[in-house]
């Protein structure tokens, strides 16, 4: 079962996402090592601009004018953030850069660069546990910048707290499994593990 928690933005990101079908029905294992019958798979919609160009426009409505206007680059964790991520950046008219896994630890490559006293806002797709995310705020403060600001399309966590404002379009409870307890391995489905990040 899906459930909106909350809802931030005039569009159906419901129906959005289930038109494209970024939202994938079978036996998934989540980053949080947790089963559910359903996983979100925002890049399916992200591979339509004109989708993501709407998304992006409804950012600037639920973030403080005057973060945005403080705010030099938004930075995402690859892979799955960088496209909402840049188009973000086009909308706020602001640098954006990526941060990308490298021995299972996020790092900016690419030449890319982190000043001091740079401040930021990170974007990302969906965020679940935040791993990746709370990985930048410490990337950031490590180069004695500032993340004012955190922005995704789909808030999945438990009320995580990043300890910076979190802003987010909509807040879905999506129902998930203790795998020691799961009815759809005990009706031995294929478990399928579809996240960037290894989770053995």
């Amino acid at each position: 079962m899906i459930r909106i928690i909350e809802q931030n933005t005039k569009i159906d990101m419901l129906k959005m996402l289930k038109d494209t079908e970024a939202i994938m029905e079978g036996h998934f294992k989540l980053t949080s090592g947790f089963h559910s019958q359903y996983y979100l798979q925002c890049a399916k919609l992200l591979q339509y601009p004109d989708l993501t160009y709407k998304i992006t426009n409804e950012i600037p409505d639920i973030i403080n004018k005057e973060i945005i206007e403080r705010v030099n680059t938004v930075i995402s964790p690859a892979i799955g953030g960088i496209i909402f991520g840049y188009m973000l950046a086009f909308k706020l008219n602001k640098r954006m850069i990526f941060a990308e896994r490298k021995n299972e630890k996020m790092e900016i490559r690419r030449g890319f660069e982190i000043k001091k006293g740079e401040k930021l806002i990170i974007a990302e797709d969906v965020i679940t546990t935040g791993g990746s995310v709370k990985e930048i705020i410490e990337i950031c403060r490590e180069s004695g910048a500032v993340v004012e600001g955190i922005v995704s399309m789909v808030n999945r966590s438990s009320n995580v707290d990043f300890g910076i404002p979190y802003h987010y379009l909509v807040k879905f409870d999506i129902e998930k499994y203790d795998p020691r307890d799961c009815p759809l391995c005990k009706k031995g489905i294929s478990l399928y593990y579809p996240g960037s990040k290894k989770n053995n």
